[in-house]
C-alpha cells in the first residue's frame, strides 16, 4: 500500500495546542478586566452574569516546525512476518499521518537533514511523504533554528551510542519524541531448537543449539534496554512513545499526538 494511502487510513490529528493565552482564533479563557485592556476587550455577556467586567482570551496559535526522521538502517525496515508491515514502514506511516494533520493546522513539517526546508500548507504532506521515502540519511544534523523532533527506529544499538548521536540534536531541539517501533516476534522469542540470528545490514551471527534456553536473558536484556531507552528520553527531555506493529497505526499515532501536545502545554 502506497505510504500516503496508508497514512490517510490512520489518523487527522489536530495541532497541538500551545494552552496559554495569546493571538488565535480559539477560545482559551476568561480573565478579569484590567486597566491596561481596551473597553472594546469587555465580553459583555459574560460580564452581564457578575459585578466584574472580563475579557475574553484567544489561544496562542504559533506555527511551530516538526522534524521527523526515520532510521534507514537495514534491520529497521525488517518484519518477522509476512502478514505484517516493517517496522520502517509502520513508523513512516505514522509520521505521515500526524504530519498531515499538523500541516492542516498551519504547523510547518519536515524531513530532519533534508534536502528541502520545512514546508506548511497543502502540499506539505506530500512533500513530507516523498521525503520519508526517499531519505537515507543515517546522520541526526541539529536544525538551523528551534524545532520539534520526531526520531524513529528500532533503538537497537546500545542506548551510549544513542546518546551520543542524540545529543548535539537535542541541544537545538529542547524537545522531541523517540518513536520506538518494534515486531511482535522479537517481543515473543518464539524459536526452539537448532536457530541462526542475524540482523539484516550486519555481518554479526550467532547459531543457537537450543533457542529457547536463552529465551528468558533476552527478555530481560530488551527490558532493561527498553528501559534505558526511556531514561535517555527523560534526561533530554524528550519522550519516549512505542509502538508493535501488530498494534493499529491509529494508537501509534494517538500516541505520537499527544506526546506532542504535552510539549505545547509546556511552552
Amino acid at each position: 500500500m502506497p505510504l500516503n494511502a496508508a497514512a490517510a487510513d490512520v489518523i487527522h490529528p489536530g495541532a497541538a495546542g500551545r494552552k496559554r493565552a495569546g493571538s488565535g482564533e480559539q477560545f482559551w479563557q476568561f480573565r478579569r478586566y484590567a486597566q491596561t485592556d481596551a473597553a472594546d476587550q469587555i465580553d459583555w455577556r459574560r460580564s452581564a452574569r457578575s459585578d466584574e467586567y472580563f475579557v475574553r482570551e484567544a489561544e496562542l496559535e504559533t506555527a511551530r516546525t516538526i522534524l521527523f526522521w526515520a532510521d534507514p538502517h537495514p534491520g529497521f525496515d525488517w518484519t518477522g512476518g509476512r502478514e505484517q508491515m516493517t517496522k520502517s514502514t509502520r513508523a513512516k506511516t505514522i509520521m505521515l499521518a500526524l504530519g498531515s494533520g499538523l500541516a492542516r493546522s498551519g504547523e510547518r513539517i519536515g524531513v530532519l537533514g533534508g534536502t528541502r526546508p520545512p514546508s506548511l500548507g497543502k502540499a506539505a504532506p506530500d512533500r513530507l511523504a516523498e521525503d520519508l521515502l526517499t531519505s537515507q540519511n543515517e546522520a541526526l544534523p541539529p536544525p538551523k533554528s528551534t524545532a520539534l523532533a520526531v526520531i524513529a527506529s528500532d533503538f537497537y544499538d546500545p542506548v551510549t551510542d544513542w546518546q551520543t548521536r542524540l545529543a548535539p540534536l537535542a541541544g537545538r531541539c529542547h524537545h522531541g519524541v523517540l518513536l520506538a517501533v518494534s515486531d511482535p516476534i522479537e517481543h515473543d522469542f518464539p524459536y526452539t531448537g537448532r536457530t541462526r540470528f542475524s540482523r539484516p545490514g550486519s555481518l554479526q551471527t550467532r547459531i543457537f543449539g537450543r533457542a529457547e534456553t536463552v529465551r528468558d536473558d533476552y527478555l530481560a536484556r530488551f527490558e532493561a534496554h527498553r528501559e534505558a531507552l526511556a531514561q535517555l528520553a527523560l534526561r533530554m527531555g524528550w519522550a519516549l512513545v512505542t509502538h508493535r506493529t501488530d498494534q493499529p497505526a491509529l494508537h501509534g499515532a494517538a500516541a505520537l499526538q499527544l506526546a506532542l501536545q504535552q510539549f505545547g502545554a509546556r511552552r
